[in-house]
This record gives C-alpha cells, structure tokens and sequence, in this order.
C-alpha cells in the first residue's frame, strides 16, 4: 500500500495557557498542503517483526525511535497482523512545524488499518494517534480545522485557500519546540482565532498571528527575513508555521522567481 503522508501549515498560533502537567494549551487553525512523504507498508516475505528503509532526506537514529514504527508497534501491541515491510521517502524537513513525522505516524495508522482491515473508526485511529504526539490526529481526518487543547481537540471550520499560491520556505536551521515554548508568556486573545480566520485573507496580515515568532525572531533574525521577503513579493499572508523554522506566504498569484530566498529549501504550488 502506497500512501502519501502531508505536511500541514499553521494559520496562526496563540499560546493560550500553560496546564498543570507542563503542556500548554493553544488555539491554531491547521491546514494541509502538498508537500508530502512517500510512505509504502506491504505484507513481509521475509522478516518475522518489520524491516524499515529510507531514502530522500537522511534519517538518523535508531528506527525504533521513529514516529512510523512507534505507530506499528501501537497497533502490534493490541491487534493481531501479519510482519511488514516499510519503505519511506523523506521530502518533509525536520525541524520545520510542518508536521512531517506526525503525518507519517498518522498515515502509518491508516494504512495498517486498511491494509489489514483492522476495521478501526477514525475516532479510534485519533486516540491512537494523540499517544504518538500532539499534532498527529489532525492527520487522520486530514482536513483544516479549528484546534484547542494541547492541539488535539478539533472543531470543523469552513476555510478553503484553494486557487491562493503558497511558497514555503525553509532555512538551514532547527528551532527546539521546548525551547520556543519556554521563551514564550501565554495570554488569551482578545478575539478568538475561529473568528479572525473568518476574515477575509487580505485582513489576517494585522489580525492573526503567531506567539512563537516573537521569541523565534529575536534569536533567529534570518527568519524574520524570510517572512519580510515573502510580503516584498507579494504575499498577502506571511507567517512561520508552528515554532519554526518554515515561513510560508499565501500568494493571490504565482510570484516571480526572486534570488532572495536563494540557498534555501523552498516549495510552492498551489492551494486546495
């Protein structure tokens, strides 16, 4: 089974509170893009547990420490299939609040629920899912929504960006989710995200935000470069998504090649 596990982006991000267990509680509108993995999960001839390669962007560690194969194991432990084969290529940065590895575990779930017919409802694959990591149930439904609590609770919200262009741009440079969340001071807005992304797109340049920028912005300025490049271009929305380090513009039309965002990995195309 082929599958093609999505990066996502954050319309803005606000760091409501911190919790009693360390966690904070957020509000955020995620919302899936293009920019995907190639995950492929076959029935083994050969092994008696799984086998697990890679290639595309290099992966480091042991696989036992990877978000996939902790899925497999989540579903070994409680239900009863056969050995697997995984095969991954890796076009998601890390480090980049784009999801990559999330999405991978969430896909990892699906597929083995459908390829062995598992029968699992996609309430269930989302409790397994938030055990893996607070952004991978967003994964399983795969659609924009409205999320609070630590990012796992969700409501639908009709938000469609299709027919917008999004360039997404990330440097050479991982930003530590713990750190970003240390350095931050959590407050309730004053209006809620869910109805600022209610706005029209041209308005959310000086509505919607990201906590995480301020902190992120003053260690790392080439960020905050990259954000102020995108608005040279013409974006009309300019953000970094989740803490960093992507920024990604929303674009009425395709922008122009432009030598700023040279040496960096970038990736657009258009919206759905």
């Amino acid at each position: 089974m082929l599958t093609f596990p999505n990066a996502k982006i954050n319309l803005g991000l606000n760091i409501v509170e911190k919790r009693a267990d360390g966690y904070h509680n957020i509000e955020t509108v995620f919302y899936p893009i293009g920019l995907c993995d190639v995950l492929e999960v076959v029935p083994s001839e050969t092994c008696t547990d799984y086998s697990f390669s890679s290639s595309g962007i290099t992966i480091d560690g042991d696989p036992e420490d990877n978000l996939i194969v902790k899925a497999y194991r989540l579903l070994r432990s409680e239900y009863q299939f056969p050995a697997i084969d995984i095969s991954l290529i890796k076009q998601i940065p890390f480090g980049a609040g784009l999801g990559g590895g999330s999405a991978d575990a969430a896909f990892m779930l699906k597929a083995i629920n459908e390829l062995f017919t598992l029968k699992l409802t996609p309430k269930k694959l989302e409790k397994l899912a938030s055990s893996l990591g607070a952004d991978c149930p967003v994964f399983i439904r795969n659609r924009p929504v409205f999320a609070t609590g630590i990012g796992n609770a969700f409501t639908s919200i009709d938000l469609s960006l299709k027919g917008y262009f999004l360039l997404l741009v990330k440097p050479d440079i991982h930003v530590s989710t713990p750190e970003a969340y240390s350095l931050v001071v959590p407050e309730k807005p004053e209006t809620s995200l869910l109805e600022l992304i209610k706005q029209p797109v041209s308005n959310w340049k000086n509505t919607i935000k990201n906590d995480f920028e301020k902190s992120v912005f003053a260690r790392y300025p080439s960020i905050n470069k990259i954000k102020n490049d995108l608005y040279e271009m013409g974006a009309v929305y300019a953000s970094m998504s989740g803490s960093g380090s992507s920024v990604f513009g929303i674009f009425e039309t395709e922008p122009e090649k432009n030598d700023l965002l040279e040496g960096f990995f970038v990736m657009g195309g258009m919206l759905e």
